[in-house]
């Protein structure tokens, strides 16, 4: 009997495995606050030179002798968005006026009371620091992905996670107390790889004791709690309105899950791996008795767990076809993330208000996917998630060129279908994958296609960024138009890929690509044409077999 044979009698998604799912999915309401904390910490408020000699200077004109040296001593600024000049200020030497770059600033302190960047002064010619710093986390995360995977195989799931946990506790709470900008990114790439690590462990824990019937859907639903966590981050971040305490918010309830050592068994899978039965045994017979099912005494054996043969990821691109399908899926991968995170990153208006709107709209974005993929098909709705959102985002030029504030909610409602179209396809191209993959390979398919989307993250950050570099209304509307073209092209391409939906898994490298060639048919599929067939006489005597297929 084969482990997934095992989950069928002991329930497949019994209480004990509803139980084990849900502590699973708490660590992506960290995972949410991790991977979007450096928006808040590095946000570049509004700011501009401060003035020599004027030590009672605020970015905030407090009365009329205040405007009269501020707009003596401050250009007025080519960016038609900004009123004052940001980089610059009027030097004055014998009654010659010289224009000289600043080295102290004062911030707008409406929506932050500090950032790590106006803690910094990481603005002007020092901005892109900021870009770089959300780009080495994501590498961190990259890293992480690849490094914790592996650690995983050899010591084991529950100790790799106990492992990510005092790691990223550690690190985060020190982050806080960074006093350089590279003492910060270091500690920041260390994060991104120690956290994210271990929630890919929570999300292969929590299939390994799900039956296979239920996979597709318990595959969705941690990402609602990613969005709980992007929740949760705006309101400390408006209550708080300090990178500091924002940081410790986030950082401080991470040591609850220091408490899982006690708390979630190690995987069986990974106990068989290792010729631990006994261990394994222990916890099939304890799922068992919680989900009231009786089992056998003994249910595992030598010949409990499948040793499939495997394939190397070289094997993915070992025909035109599979290449062609293959880079396709990257490109998706890459995109999603981009467009994901970059949507977020560029808000614009009410900070706090936007990012919360932003994050609350993915969850009947998630609930959508899990409503239609198995009606609609997985390409048929990647593509509609993919292509509406990029179109959405697309038509913000028009309302950021040819509007003003009076469009600005017409824009913010653009900018909501765009990310709710790049949520959704971030929780689908999960299971599309997966199914498009054969399973020789699928394990190494799946991990290059997680690193290959951190690549989209890192340049997240750049394309947000790079409005401010153009300036004015145009470069307002750059990112998301940038978003919008990718989003629409990735999901156009999509359509050259096979559907997989009521399809048996490919699994092999021929049967994944030969996928398109014909239908798969299951168990009862060939035995119902079996009972289509009968017997026909010929007209002279003789039997002829016709097969009849509804």
């Amino acid at each position: 009997m084969k482990f997934d044979d095992i989950l069928k009698h002991i329930g497949e998604f019994g209480y004990y495995q509803k139980r084990l799912y849900l502590l699973l999915c708490l660590p992506a309401i960290s995972t949410g606050c991790f991977m979007m904390m450096l928006i808040f910490v590095m946000h570049a408020p509004d700011h501009r030179c401060q003035i020599p000699g004027f030590n009672n200077d605020t970015y905030k004109v407090q009365n009329d002798q205040h405007a009269s040296i501020v707009n003596k001593t401050i250009p007025p600024s080519h960016d038609e968005i900004h009123k004052y000049d940001r980089c610059h200020y009027y030097l004055y030497r014998n009654n010659t006026r010289y224009m000289v770059k600043c080295s102290e600033w004062v911030y707008d302190t409406n929506t932050f009371h500090e950032t790590f960047t106006s803690k910094m002064n990481l603005v002007c010619d020092d901005a892109i620091k900021t870009s770089h710093a959300q780009m080495l986390f994501y590498g961190g995360v990259l890293v992480g992905d690849v490094s914790f995977g592996i650690l995983s195989d050899k010591i084991g799931r529950k100790k790799t996670f106990l492992l990510s946990t005092i790691i990223t506790l550690g690190l985060a709470v020190g982050v806080a107390f960074s006093q350089t900008f590279l003492v910060f990114v270091i500690l920041e790439f260390m994060i991104g790889a120690a956290h994210h690590g271990g929630i890919m462990i929570c999300c292969v824990m929590s299939l390994e004791y799900v039956g296979p019937s239920k996979r597709v859907l318990t595959g969705i639903p941690i990402h609602i709690f990613f969005s709980f966590g992007i929740m949760y981050i705006a309101l400390m971040g408006y209550l708080l309105r300090n990178w500091f305490y924002v940081q410790l918010a986030v950082s401080a309830p991470f040591a609850v899950f220091l408490l899982y050592w006690w708390m979630i068994p190690e995987s069986s899978r990974w106990l068989l791996s290792q010729g631990k039965y006994d261990g394994a045994e222990k916890i099939i017979q304890r799922i068992a008795k919680v989900n009231k099912k009786k089992i056998p005494s003994r249910i595992i054996d030598e010949q409990t767990q499948d040793t499939p043969k495997t394939a190397n990821v070289y094997h993915l691109f070992s025909t035109l076809e599979m290449s062609k399908r293959t880079i396709i899926l990257l490109w998706n991968w890459v995109v999603v993330a981009m467009v994901y995170y970059g949507v977020t990153m560029h808000i614009a208006g009410n900070f706090y208000l936007n990012f919360f709107i932003l994050a609350i709209v993915e969850i009947p974005a998630k609930l959508f996917v899990i409503a239609t993929i198995n009606r609609a098909g997985r390409k048929k709705v990647h593509c509609f998630c993919m292509v509406v959102g990029g179109v959405a985002c697309l038509c913000t030029i028009f309302t950021v060129l040819y509007g003003g504030d009076e469009l600005q909610p017409l824009t913010l409602t653009l900018a909501i279908i765009g990310k709710m179209g790049s949520s959704a396809a971030f929780a689908l191209i999960y299971v599309y994958s997966m199914e498009l993959y054969p399973t020789v390979v699928r394990n190494s398919g799946m991990g290059l296609s997680s690193c290959i989307a951190r690549i989209g993250g890192m340049v997240a950050p750049y394309v947000a960024q790079s409005g401010d570099v153009v300036g004015g209304k145009f470069g307002q509307a750059l990112p998301l138009v940038i978003f919008g073209g990718c989003s629409v092209f990735a999901g156009l391409l999509c359509l050259l890929l096979p559907e997989t939906l009521n399809r048996k898994l490919p699994e092999t490298v021929r049967e994944a690509k030969d996928f398109t060639k014909k239908l798969d048919l299951d168990d009862t599929d060939q035995e119902n044409i079996k009972l289509n067939k009968y017997l026909c006489n010929s007209e002279n005597g003789t039997e002829k077999i016709y097969t009849v297929s509804s």
